[in-house]
């Protein structure tokens, strides 16, 4: 009898463990709170790490149809007249050292591609986790409504604010990094046609960057942009922002961005923080997957690449050996947590190097971009087939 495993949270970190996990061959239920299934956010970067693993779901069509494959990355401009202080080439040349191309997507897209990959029947909404029971050859998850589930493994994908969190692991605060996140969407045609280019456009300024690429197959504009945070500000996807008070936090900058940002009619506001990296993902049958274990900064564009790859290895690992569930979830920790960690502590490094003020210290990092490689630099990372380094880590 397969291995029965209960999913909690519908976003893009359940819906990936999900999928693979019944790719495994294993009996999954997931369940999230919400009535309805919907994405809020904006745009996100599917790199090769994670691309590689959506195919191997047979979601390669969906992706290409759903996505903008980029052309060019980390496309560094300066905030005052655009100058292009470095500009990485992709496209052919990303998939000639790590097989895939990096692609732009839309949240809701890859949240759909993603669900498309698990039965209806096994999807259960409105279903809000409140309690965790567990034993010696269960689990129980308590639901606000009453009602209650068994399975054999419980994965806590609920996200930033996870409920199952502090089954694992003490609760920490987070620390305030000082800055707001904003993020719009715009249809193409309302934006200049730098914009709609195939490129991921980073505008580097002091205490401020922006960044915009095209999403939904080019329809629209995906727009983030990072600026002092105000006191009312919160860390909620879900926070709405003024457009005009977007427009003037970028008000002196060059006058292209401008007209860019004279197109966002609406605009998510929300308080960046940030949090420390956790040694253990895994307690008893739970195990944390996606935000809920590995919550970082997106400066690195790697948040759903990183839950993608946790569920393809949780998948492999509850499949290699599912009669000794903890012994799984042990090699799950282990093969996850230092990857997690390197991310998320790179992540935090950017902050810094995107917002200094004009000077020697930021025209050093102007001249230092001459000598970038990303696509190089970043091999670790692209190049990292995470169903396959599980395979060489359980065969040696």
């Amino acid at each position: 009898m397969a291995l029965t495993v209960a999913v909690v949270g519908g976003g893009i970190g359940g819906f990936a463990a999900a999928a693979f996990l019944r790719r495994a061959g294993l009996h999954v239920a997931l369940f999230e709170q919400a009535a309805r299934l919907t994405e809020v956010g904006a745009g996100l970067v599917v790199a090769p790490n994670a691309a590689r693993l959506l195919r191997r779901l047979g979601l390669g069509q969906r992706l290409e149809e759903a996505g903008v494959r980029l052309e060019v990355g980390w496309e560094f401009r300066r905030w005052q007249d655009g100058r292009v202080l470095f500009a990485q080439p992709l496209g052919e040349e990303c998939e000639r050292l790590y097989g895939e191309a990096t692609w732009v997507l839309h949240r809701a897209d890859l949240l759909g591609m993603l669900c498309s990959a698990v039965p209806e029947y096994a999807i259960h909404l409105g279903k809000r986790c409140v309690d965790l029971r567990m034993e010696d050859d269960r689990a129980t998850l308590v639901f606000a409504d009453g009602s209650t589930t068994d399975a054999e493994v419980v994965v806590a994908a609920d996200g930033v604010h996870s409920i199952l969190r502090g089954r694992v692991t003490a609760p920490r605060a987070p620390t305030a990094t000082g800055l707001c996140a904003w993020r719009a969407l715009i249809p193409a045609e309302a934006v200049p046609g730098f914009a709609r280019r195939p490129v991921q456009t980073l505008w580097l300024g002091h205490g401020r960057h922006l960044v915009h690429y095209p999403v939904s197959g080019g329809r629209q504009v995906n727009v983030v942009a990072f600026t002092p945070a105000g006191s009312q500000d919160v860390e909620s996807w879900s926070s709405q922002g003024r457009p005009q008070d977007l427009a003037a936090e970028f008000a002196d900058w060059d006058p292209r961005l401008r007209e860019l940002l004279t197109a966002v009619t609406s605009v998510g506001r929300w308080a960046v923080l940030e949090r420390d990296p956790l040694d253990v993902w895994t307690a008893g049958r739970l195990a944390l997957l996606g935000d809920a274990a590995h919550p970082m900064l997106p400066f690195f564009a790697q948040g759903a690449g990183q839950a993608i790859e946790d569920a393809a290895v949780l998948a492999a690992c509850l499949a290699r050996d599912p009669g000794h569930v903890h012994a799984a979830l042990e090699q799950y920790q282990q093969a996850r947590v230092p990857r997690a960690r390197r991310v998320q502590v790179m992540s935090r490094a950017r902050l810094a190097h995107h917002h200094l003020p004009d000077g020697a210290e930021q025209q050093s990092r102007d001249a230092a971009f001459a000598a970038e490689d990303p696509l190089g630099h970043n091999s670790w990372l692209y190049s990292y087939d995470a169903e396959h380094v599980f395979a060489e880590r359980t065969a040696t």
